[in-house]
């Protein structure tokens, strides 16, 4: 490893302790303008939803349009199915360290600049989207709220992966590349920080 790598690689540990989240699940946000805002301001202020999207994203702009495609139309509909289906059952199925995992997965997919095949691109997409649209439904149907919400988290989900993974497709040079996988190597530090921490707290 260069000293250039590993200097970002210690600055992106740096980054994951700050942006570490904690493991709740219904930290709905009120905007004040109903609950289709609400949702859309839920995904950019819950990093555990938000980072493993930016890293799906990103995989799939490294591999392609093609990819880029089946991931943006993917997700949205998985998270909003999975959400409707969490809202309906009102619990969560999966432990709250089940989010760390998608750090892990498609974090680590980005670092290493995996060449996936479409069906492999669907998979993670619909997995992505019907895990955390599950913990999104739950958490909204725990608090108490409408189920709106989960339209707008699945309309920025849709705006999410349409921007990051055209924007990827669209670099050209090779250093940007490098500078993707970075961005990945760094999410799936902080599903590492994120697991440890979930971990300790079940302990």
């Amino acid at each position: 490893m260069t000293p250039l790598r590993r200097a970002m690689t210690l600055a992106g540990a740096a980054a994951a302790l700050t942006l570490l989240p904690a493991p709740a699940h219904a930290h709905l946000v009120t905007t004040g303008l109903g609950p289709l805002y609400d949702g859309i301001s839920h995904l950019f202020l819950s990093f555990e939803d938000l980072l493993p999207l930016v890293a799906l994203a990103l995989l799939a702009g490294l591999n392609g349009p093609k990819a880029g495609r089946v991931a943006l139309f993917i997700v949205p509909v998985a998270w909003l199915l999975g959400g409707l289906a969490g809202f309906a059952v009102g619990a969560p199925l999966l432990p709250g360290t089940a989010t760390a995992v998608s750090f892990l997965v498609l974090g680590g997919l980005t670092a290493a600049d995996r060449r996936l095949p479409p069906l492999a691109v669907t998979a993670l997409a619909a997995s992505l989207g019907l895990i955390h649209g599950w913990l999104n439904g739950a958490g909204i149907a725990e608090a108490g709220r409408e189920a709106l919400g989960l339209v707008g988290i699945a309309s920025a989900v849709f705006v999410v992966v349409a921007l990051l993974a055209a924007f990827v497709v669209w670099l050209r040079p090779p250093w940007t590349r490098i500078a993707v996988r970075v961005a990945g190597s760094w999410i799936a530090a902080i599903g590492i920080l994120l697991l440890g921490w979930g971990l300790r707290a079940a302990s």
